[in-house]
């Protein structure tokens, strides 16, 4: 899916993406996360990703690699 845009939207706790074909997809930020094992501190760099940096929030979830992301940033904490 080529992706042009996407927002954090606070009132849903979501990211809105917007595609090059006019699709509109909405990922709910709460079932993305819902069976990651997370840390405090990797859990506080996933919010952070979300709301400063949507689209590369958006990627890791779309291709099913959310968990190696969140792996990846508690071994930078090591």
């Amino acid at each position: 899916m080529n992706m042009i845009y996407a927002t954090y939207n606070i009132r849903h706790n979501s990211i809105d993406v917007f595609t090059y074909a006019g699709y509109f997809l909405r990922i709910d930020c709460n079932k993305a996360e819902e069976g990651l094992k997370t840390t405090p501190c990797s859990e506080c760099a996933l919010n952070a990703l979300a709301i400063d940096e949507p689209l590369e929030y958006a990627r890791p979830y779309l291709e099913g690699s959310m968990q190696m992301w969140v792996d990846a940033e508690d071994s930078l904490e090591l």
